[in-house]
């Protein structure tokens, strides 16, 4: 955590500062982001929010893929599925 200055400065923590290449003397950009402020280092690029979007469409489809695949895997493993606990144990 970082406080500010009397001339509203701030001093950005050592492992931002080498995770993101900024140096002495680069110029970041600071915007509102809701509740919270965006700092954008040097060199970054926006992504336009079609890309965005596709990949999240493309995400989204790997992780139902995923879901389908590991669901199949498990009841397999165990022998049983979700579905055969509701009807397990009741007479009729």
């Amino acid at each position: 955590m970082s406080k500010v200055t009397g001339k509203f400065q701030v001093t950005l923590p050592k492992r931002l500062v080498t995770a993101y290449g900024i140096k002495v003397g680069d110029e970041v950009e600071f915007s509102a982001a809701g509740d919270r402020i965006a700092l954008r280092p040097p060199g970054h690029k926006p992504v336009d929010r079609a890309r965005r979007l596709r990949e999240f469409d493309r995400a989204t489809e790997r992780q139902r893929n995923r879901e389908r695949t590991r669901s199949l895997e498990v009841a397999s493993e165990r022998g049983w599925t979700r579905e055969e606990l509701y009807v397990r144990g009741r007479s009729g």
